[in-house]
């Protein structure tokens, strides 16, 4: 299995981890494996269209039914002058 180093992290966020791990009763490094995971989930599941993400988040409003209007043949053009 591949390893991962991650340099650069302050030490509130290291106690903030270190203290949800404990809460999740896992190791810091199982809680930060199980971020990891979660997070590429999360993204797996809305790499789908704008349009997609957008219906989705109407979607619970209903929709409506619009009507369209009977089309006409266009009309000449103006002339100037």
């Amino acid at each position: 299995m591949a390893s991962i180093t991650i340099r650069g992290i302050d030490a509130q966020l290291k106690a903030r981890l270190r203290a949800r791990a404990a809460r999740h009763g896992r190791s810091l490094e199982a809680e930060a494996r199980a971020i990891l995971c979660n997070a590429v989930a999360l993204d797996a599941a809305r790499s789908g269209s704008l349009a997609d993400a957008i219906a989705e988040l109407f979607r619970p409003l209903g929709g409506v039914e619009l009507e369209i209007p009977v089309r006409e043949p266009m009309r000449k053009p103006p002339r100037f002058g």
